[in-house]
């Protein structure tokens, strides 16, 4: 290895275990991460930019922005309150159907957005049954992490995954819907074995539920109607985008600027709801991933990854699916995902038929989430939440729970994939 490319992977690494140490936010080590790389002359300041996948960052604001609207109409609360009287207030059927409509959510928003807008429903309706909120927030975490896997908007890693192999809405649908539906049966079936016998309450309790008013949580009705049209053309938007010529980005901002016109809302609260250190870190990451790909470094690890597979691509396929999960039980998996792309590039560039391998990244990295508490924004995030409401969730007490989830979710894409696309090279 030369000097320079000594220098890059040493910036690239040390930016990851800042990351993963959380000494420092994120966006911010990908920042100073980024500017090294210029100031030492490994990137110019033109080059850095591009880098920088502007398509998935368009999609990221456009949805922040389209939710920030959309949440203020109580829709979601709406929601959650109709499913648990659908459920007559019992308690399995409860946890059963936020499970379906947090994996649904999650498909069409991001992950962080879905759990904490179920979430406080959840502390509610079980506060009313006097149960344990904990196996109820495990399984919208799970769900969620699960159900964003589905489309190209639902986890962060398969928004970067479409811009860069030029994946529709609605391949992803159809490629990775499968394997979400079977997932989301089982893990139903695994929470059933273990909590079922544990929700137990009384029929004054469940009685309680059914006196709940779901249209009570609808905060403007108008706004209501509206964001209830605007979501099925959302989706319509995404599954079309490619037959209308329209890059993701431009659905998203397109959707987002018109939800903003005719929503009625503050707009400097809508902007202020965007998540901007996320988007900052998306940015500057890409320039750090871009120093690698510069020196060469993916190359490297392209035709490593080649040789360790003696070049049998349905190996390599099922070693990056294991890989992409396990590495991002542990680590970020956008950072992971980040890396991967070019390599993945620069297998396609050498002409290797690439396609398996997208899917193997984007079922990999989104179920991988669900492995440790640190897996996923989405974990870090509700069981914070659910610390400071005084149910701690500790690393060992979500590992217990989301180790099993995760392993038995990806021996079942294992298959999947096998099945698929066994026999796709020949």
């Amino acid at each position: 290895m030369t000097a320079t490319q000594i220098i890059a992977l040493a910036i690239f690494v040390a930016v990851i275990a800042v990351i993963v140490s959380e000494k420092l936010h994120r966006a911010a080590c990908a920042l100073i991460g980024a500017m090294l790389l210029v100031l030492i002359g490994i990137l110019e300041p033109k080059e850095a930019l591009g880098f920088i996948d502007f398509n998935t960052i368009g999609v990221l604001i456009g949805m922040m922005m389209f939710v920030a609207v959309v949440k203020n109409s109580g829709i979601f609360e709406y929601l959650a309150v109709k499913a648990a009287r659908i459920a007559k207030g019992n308690p399995w059927r409860i946890m059963v159907y936020f499970m379906i409509i947090t994996a649904v959510l999650s498909a069409f928003l991001d992950n962080v957005t879905t759990v904490l807008l179920i979430g406080p429903m959840t502390f509610s309706i079980c506060k009313t049954l006097e149960l344990n909120p904990v196996p109820f927030l495990m399984t919208q975490i799970i769900s969620s992490n699960v159900g964003g896997t589905a489309t190209l908007i639902g986890d962060p890693p398969n928004i970067m995954l479409g811009s860069a192999a030029d994946i529709t809405f609605l391949q992803f649908i159809l490629y990775d819907g499968p394997i979400v539906a079977i997932v989301m049966i089982a893990t139903i079936l695994g929470f059933r074995l273990l909590y079922h016998k544990g929700l137990t309450v009384t029929p004054e309790k469940m009685e309680l539920i059914m006196q709940m008013d779901e249209k009570k949580e609808i905060r403007d009705q108008v706004l209501f109607y509206k964001s209830i049209v605007m979501i099925c053309l959302v989706a319509l938007a995404f599954i079309l985008h490619d037959n209308l010529g329209l890059k993701t980005s431009i659905i998203a901002l397109s959707c987002a600027a018109l939800m903003i016109l005719i929503g009625g809302q503050d707009v400097e609260e809508t902007v202020h709801d965007v998540e901007w250190p996320t988007i900052v870190f998306f940015a500057f990451l890409f320039i750090v991933v871009g120093g690698l790909e510069k020196v060469g470094i993916i190359h490297m690890m392209a035709e490593g990854m080649i040789n360790a597979t003696g070049s049998h691509y349905v190996i390599l396929m099922i070693v990056i699916l294991w890989v992409s999960a396990l590495c991002s039980a542990v680590l970020d998996n956008i950072p992971f995902v980040a890396t991967l792309i070019p390599l993945i590039q620069t297998m396609a560039a050498e002409g290797i038929d690439v396609w398996p391998l997208w899917w193997a990244v984007s079922i990999g990295a989104c179920f991988g989430g669900n492995g440790t508490i640190i897996g996923a924004s989405a974990n870090v995030v509700l069981t914070g939440i659910a610390g400071r409401r005084g149910y701690p969730i500790t690393f060992i007490d979500f590992l217990k729970i989301g180790g099993p989830m995760m392993i038995m979710s990806i021996i079942l894409a294992t298959i999947y994939l096998l099945i698929r696309f066994g026999g796709y090279w020949g």
